[in-house]
Parts: C-alpha cells; structure tokens; sequence
C-alpha cells in the first residue's frame, strides 16, 4: 500500500463529526444576563435605516458580552474552528432589529467584507424563486442541496432568521480530517489536491482580472493548511475560454474530497435565532435540499456575514488574486469589482 508522503494535519480543527456529536462545547447558549445587554444595546443603537454599517463595537458596545465572543472567536480561528451560538428570541425582533444585533455580533468575530459584485456586506441565503431580470441564480438563492465549499473571507457566519419546513441541515466537515483520510486511502489524489486548479469567477471580475484563477485545492504555507474549495465555482470553470480543464485524475480527486467531507460531517439543524461561525480556511460547510412551507408558511431565510479576521493566519500569496490582499492584519477577501457599492440590505426578494 502506497503511503502518502505529505505530512498529516493535527490540532483541535481535525475532528469527525461522529465524535462532536454528543460534545456540546462547540455550542454556546446565550443567557437572560446576554440577552438583555444585547437588547439594552439595541435600544441604545436604534435600528432607523437599512444601512448597518454605522453599527459597530463603539456604537453597539457589550462590556460583558465581549470577552464571551472574543474567546469564541479565537476558538473559530485558532481553535476548532467553529461554534453555534443558540438561543436568542427572534420572536422578540422586527427583522430589521434581529439583522442589528447579529450584525453587530459580527464585529466581534471580524470586518465584514462584500459577498458579491453587488457589493452586499449582509448576504441572505434563501430560494429567491426565478429573478425578475431573468438572470442565473446562484446556487444559495435555490432551494437545492449545496456542495461543501469554501468561501472568500476567514469566518463565514450564517444566522437562521427562518428556518425550513423539512431538510435545510447544515453541514460541515474539518478540512484537515479530510485531507488526512484522502491521504491514507489515495496518496496520489491527495497529491492531485495540492496542483493548480481553475476557479471561475463567475461574471464577477475585479478591475484587471481573467474570468478566472488558479490555486490548489490543498495549500501549505508558514506551517499552516489551508483549504481553498469553491466547489461549483471550481467546475464552472471548464466553459470559459481558455482556463484549464479539469483532468480525469482531479476529477476523482474532488469525487473522493466530496464523498470523505460527507463521511466525516457534522449536521446541524438550525433553529431561529441560532448564529454559526466557522473557520473558512479549516472547515468546509454545505447544506442539503430543502423544502419551504409555501406561501402561508415562510421561506427558509439565513442571514450571511463574511468576515475578515484581524487575527487571521497567514496566507500564501497566491491567495491574493481572490482576497485582494494576503497581509496579516488587513481587511482581506471579499469581491470587489468595478461597479461594486457596498451596503447592507435587510431583505432580498
């Protein structure tokens, strides 16, 4: 049996979701006490505009809250690399008041950045239906099961605003298990995993940039793992001109990622007013299909942040034609484009 040369990932973000399961230390429970700084917050920091980015830690300030967030934000990023926050009353909040206060909890986990040309820095995963304009819709705009893939930013938070009728899990899975388990079942694909690979951009194309960049699947750098997966993205990109095909062998290299990320998850079944933050660069995150409650009973609705982390590890340099900048420190990721606006719009339809 061929062995693998690379060396294996250990630390507390390489787990199997069969052993979390029964571990509740990856789930923090907000207390009355939370609860209501959270809330003294709020009436302290009216919600007036659909504009949230006046809201931040000078202006939605949590003196004893902060500590709380500022040790689980550092077990997100140098941690296990993720944490579901439970148990705050939705029921209490317009939507507008429930957006501030997950914004605002945003900003103790990091700076967020823009998730689309659009310039949207609060993102809204739910199925949109068909769009007006008759434009394609992404893959989180859709009712349908998502790949686990990464994003591109360090923290991706998701907050459930609405939850669906039936199915909708979350589910994650440790990259560094991963990557251990295709080493030990098929050295040479894992190998194929740390080769170059095509990602599309989308249509969404910074100002003097290809449709398209290169990067690993699997990058080592100053002793650190990262994963870099936009699992559709990835394959959108066999049909643009001129980006390289995908080969039969990285193929079955992604088949096999796809498959142990499925075997080693972790799900998830958010209830309203639960928020998850996870590790981008060290958890891979997917979701599967759903099913919504009609027109009677609501669509499934999370509220997304990508965040950059000021604390964030370091990245190779080629991770600078998708994050702007690698620079330790920096507000890094994101996609910003030529006709890109940043705001935060509260609802999308």
């Amino acid at each position: 049996m061929t062995v693998s040369s690379r060396k294996p990932e250990t630390g507390p973000d390489v787990w199997q979701g069969a052993n979390l399961k029964q571990d509740a230390s990856w789930t923090y429970q907000f207390t009355e006490s939370d609860i209501q700084e959270l809330e003294s917050a709020l009436r302290d920091c009216p919600a007036e505009s659909d504009d949230l980015r006046a809201v931040t830690r000078e202006t939605y300030p949590l003196p004893n809250l902060s500590a709380t967030l500022a040790e689980l934000q550092r077990d997100v990023v140098k941690g296990r690399g993720f944490v579901l926050l439970k148990g705050l009353p939705v029921d209490r909040y317009s939507q507008l008041e429930a957006a501030t206060i997950y914004w605002a909890i945003g900003q103790y986990f990091g700076v967020p950045v823009s998730q689309n040309a659009a310039g949207h820095l609060l993102g809204h995963v739910k199925d949109v239906g068909d769009l007006k304009d008759g434009t394609e819709r992404r893959a989180y705009q859709t009712s349908e099961a998502l790949r686990y893939h990464t994003d591109s930013c360090d923290i991706v938070g998701l907050f459930c605003w609405r939850g669906a009728q039936a199915g909708g899990l979350s589910s994650i899975a440790s990259a560094g298990a991963v990557h251990n388990a295709i080493g030990q079942k098929n050295p040479d694909l894992l190998d194929a995993l740390y080769e170059p690979f095509a990602i599309s951009r989308i249509g969404e194309i910074p100002e003097g940039k290809l449709p398209w960049y290169m990067t690993p699947v699997f990058n080592d750098f100053r002793d650190c793992m990262t994963c870099i997966y936009p699992a559709r993205d990835l394959r959108a990109a066999a049909v643009l001109s001129g980006a390289p095909r995908l080969t039969r062998r990285q193929e079955e290299a992604l088949e096999l990622l796809d498959s142990v990320a499925e075997e080693f998850s972790l799900k998830m079944d958010f209830e309203p007013g639960d928020m998850q933050f996870l590790h981008n660069h060290t958890v891979l995150h997917g979701r599967t299909a759903y099913e919504d409650g009609g027109p009677q009973g609501g669509r499934r609705h999370l509220l997304r942040l990508w965040l950059s982390a000021p604390n964030g590890r370091p990245l190779p340099p080629h991770f600078a034609e998708r994050y702007g900048t690698v620079e330790q420190g920096a507000v890094r990721g994101g996609i910003i484009c030529p006709e890109t606006k940043l705001s935060t719009p509260i609802d999308i339809d």
